[in-house]
């Protein structure tokens, strides 16, 4: 394992912008994939008459997702740069698929964010904007793809054009935009990925390489208490039972007790690995997998929270939330009951109390116990959760304090955890 900071990024972006095919050329270009590889997908793809897939079946080695032409699940792979090595959480744009792009994001330390210079933003870019800011994703990068593919070819004016209209839009929600790079590339062409490209002689700024090694490594929460969200739980013949997730704040170690919640089973861990290699310890951002003695496969389950003995998740009876509501067909009132995502849990929720709505520019009470919440609105909320889940306060620890809320297959709002009601179990 290099001793290089390690960051996790997801690229986002409204579907057919080129996000997986951008994937697949960094991938290539940073040597992290045989160039075989690519070679053997270039005449799979064109026999399949999906000629320029080859890079984005790097990430989508599903067959499904070959056969649809779209990304579904969220993978990882790794690369490096001169100063870091990368997970890539490769997050799907299509609508349906938006829920595991949730579970991506919350755990990215940065984001790409690809935009067609042809066609500008779209209904997605906006919402993975949104989603990105309020889940917490501070670093950005937007990646104005496509360049080749503008009238006419690797045109100024195209970049321009779109640089604004995302900037507007990341305004809207309150990122810097001073400290947002835009950069124009052509992932398929390979322009401006690795190498300044010669035919957008006009741009003197970075490369998108350049870019990524000029994020900021975040802060590692390694003061506080251990928090791993199980994403799944394998039994491995001979090993036992190994739960594999992320390490969001605190330290695990090898011969550690721990305490899953909201299981409430404890156990001891025996060993570590991260991409094959086994660790004495491991850190927030390590993607693990680790074995419990004590544990079986039907104790645990995705959603479940690890954490010390004396300092066990906290499973909530209630919670305030701070919400925004994206885009909600209707409006939203008490008794409403759609599904949370948070950390790797996914729980049905129901809202007991609208507390007051926010102006979301100056942070000031618009009004207080309204009867409903409609598109647009910023409010604090009182949620229930119809069974047993982990959240903490997005203060204590961030990772593990925000949440969307899916309803009829779309995202209707996103927002973080304020404070808790414990419950006991």
């Amino acid at each position: 394992m290099p001793n290089k900071p390690h960051l996790n990024i997801v690229f986002i972006g409204h579907v057919d912008h080129g996000k997986s095919t951008l994937v697949g050329r960094m991938l290539y270009n940073t040597k992290s994939i045989d160039p075989y590889l690519i070679e053997k997908y270039r005449k799979e793809a064109e026999e399949k008459g999906k000629a320029t897939f080859e890079f984005a079946w790097v990430m989508d080695n599903l067959k499904e997702e070959r056969e649809r032409g779209v990304t579904i699940d969220v993978s990882h792979r790794r690369f490096d740069t001169q100063k870091y090595y990368f997970t890539i959480i490769d997050a799907p744009g299509h609508r349906d698929f938006v829920k595991n792009m949730i579970t991506g994001t919350s755990q990215a330390d940065a984001a790409v964010l690809v935009v067609d210079a042809a066609k500008g933003p779209e209904a997605q870019t906006k919402e993975h904007i949104f989603l990105a800011r309020t889940l917490g994703v501070n670093q950005l990068i937007v990646a104005v793809n496509k360049m080749d593919a503008t009238q006419p070819k690797y045109s100024q004016e195209a970049y321009e054009k779109t640089k604004k209209a995302v900037t507007d839009l990341l305004k809207a929600v309150r990122y810097k935009v001073e400290e947002v790079p835009f950069i124009p590339v052509s992932a398929y062409q390979g322009d401006n990925i690795t190498e300044p490209s010669p035919n957008m002689p006009w741009w003197k700024g970075d490369t998108l390489v350049q870019a990524l090694d000029k994020l900021k490594e975040p802060p590692k929460a390694t003061d506080k208490p251990l928090r791993l969200p199980v994403q799944d739980v394998y039994t491995i013949t001979g090993i036992g039972t190994v739960p594999v997730g992320r390490v969001e704040t605190g330290v695990l170690k090898k011969d550690m007790k721990i305490i899953f919640m909201p299981a409430n089973k404890t156990g001891e861990v025996k060993s570590i690995e991260m991409h094959h290699e086994p660790l004495e310890e491991a850190y927030p951002g390590d993607n693990v997998g680790f074995n419990v003695r004590g544990i079986s496969k039907t104790d645990i389950k995705r959603g479940d929270v690890a954490g010390p003995l004396d300092s066990a998740p906290t499973v909530a009876k209630s919670f305030i939330g701070q919400i925004a509501v994206l885009n909600h067909p209707s409006v939203i009132t008490v008794g409403y009951t759609p599904v949370f995502h948070c950390h790797t849990a996914q729980v049905a929720c129901t809202f007991t109390e609208l507390q007051k709505k926010i102006d979301p520019g100056s942070g000031g009470v618009k009004e207080e116990k309204p009867e409903m919440l409609k598109t647009g609105d910023v409010a604090y909320v009182k949620i229930e959760p119809t069974k047993p889940m982990v959240i903490e306060k997005a203060s204590e620890f961030p990772q593990l304090g925000r949440f969307a809320i899916r309803d009829m297959g779309q995202t209707v709002a996103a927002g973080v955890c304020v404070d808790v009601e414990k419950r006991t179990l």
